[in-house]
């Protein structure tokens, strides 16, 4: 009895070992994901250049650590290259990512989800 309850527990733990990488989101997946999320009010823009998660959910949560990771990794660039701090960059992609958001979708302002009206 008790070599099966181990065995059980063996198995149930390998199979939650390889199935975690097929969890696993990519850049890619993250970006088909994003309009959805944002469309479902899981995911909004802030005034720093980042996304962020409005309603905590697995997904949403990684959706914007692999966008957000990518931004920040362009943003970088762009600061190099151009001779600039990088929160300047950020503040513009900030401001852009809040005029280019439709109505009804979520920003968030003085620290406050808000939806954009």
């Amino acid at each position: 009895m008790k070599a099966t309850t181990t065995f059980r527990t063996l198995l149930a733990t390998l199979l939650l070992v390889f199935a975690l990488p097929v969890l696993a989101m990519n850049l890619q997946q993250a970006m088909n994901a994003l309009g959805p999320a944002k469309e479902q009010g899981l995911i909004g823009e802030q005034v720093n250049g980042y996304l962020g998660v409005v309603q905590a959910s697995a997904e949403a949560q990684q959706i914007v650590e692999l966008i957000n990771d990518a931004r920040r990794a362009e943003y970088s660039r762009i600061a190099r290259d151009n001779n600039i701090a990088v929160a300047d960059v950020e503040a513009r992609a900030g401001q852009r990512a809040i005029e280019r958001t439709p109505a009804g979708q979520f920003i968030k302002l003085d620290g406050q989800w808000v939806r954009k009206r």
